[in-house]
């Protein structure tokens, strides 16, 4: 497939493919064959792993050494990439979580009286 096959496939634009290849996280097709550069099904499988691994929170440079790692068998380094990441995402849970009852909070308070400024906006003065 064409580098615009592939960009679509996996949900992405063209220029988004060639960022990831110009960070090492795509290879670039040797060679030119007609028509273009050809991608193959490894190439859709890996540019997946990377869109799925950033909607799990991990960085370009984290993504890489997974990549890596899958090459070395380094389960051991692959777990603890994962346990930091879910300790990350638990935090930004509990984050999200005491905002949203702040936010509630203040919207039931609005909520109660006709007069006077809304706590809501007072609240992000």
């Amino acid at each position: 497939m064409r580098i615009s096959d592939l960009a679509r496939a996996g949900g992405v634009g063209v220029e988004t493919v060639r960022f990831y290849q110009r960070k090492g996280l795509l290879a670039v097709p040797r060679g030119s064959a007609p028509g273009g550069r050809h991608y193959g099904a490894e190439d859709l499988r890996r540019l997946r792993f990377v869109r799925q691994a950033q909607a799990a929170g991990f960085s370009l440079a984290e993504i890489a050494e997974l990549i890596a790692l899958d090459r070395t068998d380094d389960r051991p380094r692959a777990r603890a990439m994962a346990r930091e990441r879910i300790a990350a995402l638990d935090a930004q849970i509990a984050a999200l979580a005491a905002a949203r009852r702040s936010l509630a909070r203040l919207a039931s308070d609005c909520a109660r009286g006709d007069a006077g400024p809304c706590p809501i906006l007072a609240a992000f003065d």
